[in-house]
């Protein structure tokens, strides 16, 4: 009896166990999920099988047939190789899925189903060995209209589909794009994809999805834009891709950047003046794959931005900038800015107050660069430095803000970002130990304070002319020590010798090294006025606090980061940009600081959050107003209008459109109105003597300030903006009150029946 009782207590105990372990993970050959607006299934090995808008019957299927997408694949650089999961299991309620994979790692995930959006977090990976990088997906749609690369996002922007499926990063080390990425970047190139067939058709000898370098030398950022067709889409990224049936895929990825690694990066690696160098990309503790998590959403295209996205942001703790108490990334929020030239500040403010423009670049100072030795403060410890000219006499920087920022215009600096020039505190006399380097030798003979025989150990890589961009020959330094040299070439038989050296170079100090000593070759940017070294991370936190201190000290809170592009020399790409921008937003944060506006060079996954405008170029390179031309010189106005448009972010026209003595109140209806129907900014060049020399400045600033007052009352529904954006139509508009507008087509210079604009209280798109 007491072995039967025993027995039977031991199926009981077991039951138990077995049903214990079906509450904590089970199998299921579809899981589905859903939002308000969307609906994913997951299958049994781990891959999302359909991506479905829910709030339309039938559901509408964004998945491929065939095609489905793993939730997250493991990464082996070295092998370049994928592990996609084998196996899926769901805790109950589905908050929690384990992924095995046929290498033995097993991920755990956290998932959880929000009103707007899914949220994917990787808690582990055991058995990681050989793992150095996660990604999430791709994430294979039928979407085929407008591909978001920079922040992952695939568009169908009809109106008979009007629908959005996109990814969004929820930390600093998961950034956009796909663990195949060199130095975390996306290279620089043309892909061809026509967002529309039938108007947009493709010639014979092009295919969706065919890749083309960019144009010009790599020298000349202005003539990289050289495609004006408009299936020739630039890229600034690859977060999302089209393939050759022109279907846009999302990815996103993190590393484990604790450990170092050699690789070979240039951003724009098709073109000989940018040719791929080594790079030894510096181990980063603590910055690892483990805590990856993204976003996951689908809705109606018209509330992605402004619904979606924007709870996204806020719920999630993403980085929440503002200009005129809007989102940076509404577009009601979009204003233009000033560039100051002329050399005479006597009326800038009011030019720019009259305009309703929040910001003034003094675009006549030299560009700005980053020097830690005065702490800050740019004219002096007591602002004796006046550079600003004015009549009645200069001003310093905070003189000037003094007055500006007191009725909300910002004022800043266009910058060689994070360049490290000869002279300044990091480089010369006393080079600093955390300059980035590119690679380390071994010294392999001691040097007196005079020699200029150096010979190396491991010639490997020496004779890579220094950074990835231009490669400018008088950048190729080296580090020993306190000591910067300059050479030029190795030989190529032992023994290794340098070649056409210069010992103290840039004002430091030859000394005596011993055998042994390490050798490291300098990450440096380019030449043109950027000349300088790149900092190293630690070294770059400390640039960025820099600027919160620069920013603090003389009230300038507006900043074009001209060089942008060096944030990415390290070879940590887009989480070296995020992590700049989060040091220097949190300092400002402790200065209680206004938001910073941003503009600069380029645009990125790590630069989304944190940058208002891309007021970079001008001209007819960007939009020409005679012809009424997205950039005619070149297709840079196109280009970058594409790249911004689709990743829901302000296009811009560049530096343009300076008042003068042919300025006209007609051209400026236009320009507002192209500007508002597209989502573009602007920088309007301004000086004293041209704009006195124009006899309708007056009418003229009151006609700009008119259309940006409606555009910041958000008054342009998404018809009326699609009928601005159309450059052969002309508009003039008319402020009745406050709170509306009347909105004129213009035909043959004679006023057609008027559309009645009112101001969105409900803060719609």
């Amino acid at each position: 009896m007491y072995q039967k009782l025993t027995h039977h207590l031991k199926e009981i105990v077991l039951l138990l166990l077995i049903s214990a372990c079906l509450l904590v993970t089970t199998m299921y050959a579809q899981t589905n999920l859903a939002t308000d607006y969307f609906k994913i299934s997951i299958n049994s090995k781990g891959f999302i099988t359909s991506m479905k808008n829910s709030t339309v019957q039938p559901n509408r299927e964004f998945g491929i047939p065939g095609k489905p997408s793993p939730l997250l694949c493991l990464y082996n650089s070295r092998k370049k190789i994928y592990y996609e999961p084998q196996k899926a299991s769901f805790s109950r309620g589905n908050t929690m899925l384990f992924l095995k994979y046929i290498n033995g790692s097993v991920a755990k995930l956290k998932i959880e189903t929000k009103a707007k959006y899914f949220t994917f977090t990787l808690l582990s990976l055991s058995n990681r060995s050989g793992i150095d990088d996660v990604q999430w997906g791709s994430y294979y749609t039928n979407i085929t209209n407008l591909f978001g690369e920079v922040i992952g996002v695939a568009r169908d922007t009809s109106d008979a589909g009007n629908y959005a499926i996109g990814v969004l990063s929820l930390n600093d080390q998961t950034t956009g794009g796909k663990s195949t990425n060199v130095g975390d970047c996306a290279p620089f190139q043309y892909v061809i994809h026509s967002p529309d067939k039938k108007r947009f058709s493709l010639p014979a000898n092009l295919h969706e999805g065919q890749v083309f370098s960019i144009g010009g030398d790599g020298i000349s950022d202005v003539a990289f834009y050289s495609h004006p067709e408009p299936y020739y889409r630039i890229l600034y990224g690859n977060s999302a891709e089209v393939n050759e049936q022109g279907q846009i895929s999302i990815a996103y990825h993190a590393a484990d950047r604790t450990k170092g690694k050699t690789i070979l990066f240039s951003l724009i690696p098709q073109l000989p003046t940018n040719a791929p160098n080594h790079i030894e990309a510096e181990p980063l503790p603590g910055v690892d794959f483990i805590g990856s998590s993204i976003a996951l959403w689908g809705c109606a295209d018209s509330i992605a931005l402004l619904s979606v996205i924007k709870s996204i942001v806020q719920s999630e703790g993403l980085p929440w900038l503002t200009v005129n108490g809007k989102w940076i990334k509404d577009p009601a929020a979009y204003v233009p800015d000033v560039a100051s030239y002329g050399n005479n500040y006597d009326s800038i403010i009011s030019y720019t107050q009259q305009l309703g423009f929040k910001a003034i670049q003094l675009e006549d100072l030299p560009m700005f660069g980053a020097d830690r030795n005065n702490n800050g403060y740019i004219d002096g410890t007591t602002f004796q430095n006046k550079p600003l000219v004015f009549t009645s006499g200069n001003q310093s920087h905070k003189e000037f803000t003094d007055s500006s920022n007191r009725i909300g215009i910002w004022a800043g600096r266009h910058t060689i970002m994070t360049s490290l020039r000869r002279g300044t505190k990091d480089v010369s006399p006393i080079p600093s130990d955390n300059l980035c380097y590119q690679f380390k030798k071994v010294l392999a003979n001691k040097l007196s304070s005079s020699d200029t025989v150096i010979e190396v150990a491991n010639p490997a890589y020496l004779e890579e002319t220094g950074s990835w961009e231009g490669h400018e020959k008088s950048l190729n330094i080296l580090k020993i020590g306190k000591e910067l040299i300059y050479y030029a070439g190795v030989t190529k038989t032992n023994p290794y010798t340098l070649q056409h050296v210069t010992r103290g170079y840039w004002g430091t100090t030859p000394a005596k090294h011993q055998q042994g000593d390490t050798i490291y070759k300098l990450q440096v940017t380019i030449g043109y006025g950027y000349d300088g070294l790149i900092p190293g991370m630690q070294l770059q936190d400390s640039i960025a606090a820099y600027y919160a201190d620069m920013s603090n000290i003389n009230g300038l809170y507006f900043h074009d980061w001209d060089g942008q592009e060096f944030l990415f020399n390290q070879g940590h790409g887009y989480y070296s940009v995020k992590r700049f921008h989060r040091k220097l937003f949190e300092k400002a944060a402790a200065y209680h600081l206004p938001d910073l506006r941003i503009t600069g060079a380029t645009l990125s996954e790590g630069s989304w959050h944190y940058q208002s405008v891309w007021n970079v170029g001008g001209g007819t390179n960007m939009y020409d107003l005679v012809s009424r031309k997205w950039g005619s010189t070149t297709s840079e106005g196109k280009d970058l209008r594409d790249v911004a448009y689709a990743n829901y972010f302000p296009a811009s026209f560049g530096i343009n459109f300076g008042l003068d003595s042919l300025s006209t109140v007609a051209n400026y209806n236009h320009i507002e109105a192209i500007a508002i129907g597209s989502g573009a900014t602007y920088q309007i060049p301004l000086s004293k003597l041209s704009v006195e020399a124009c006899t309708s400045k007056y009418a003229i600033f009151s006609t700009i300030k008119i259309w940006e007052q409606a555009r910041a009352a958000n008054a342009f529904s998404r018809t009326v903006k699609k009928q601005l954006a159309d450059p052969a139509r002309n508009w003039q508009l008319e402020q009745v009150d406050n709170n509306h507008w009347k909105l004129y087509p213009i035909t043959d210079d004679t006023r057609s029946s008027f559309m009645l604009l009112t101001r969105d209280t409900a803060g719609g798109y």
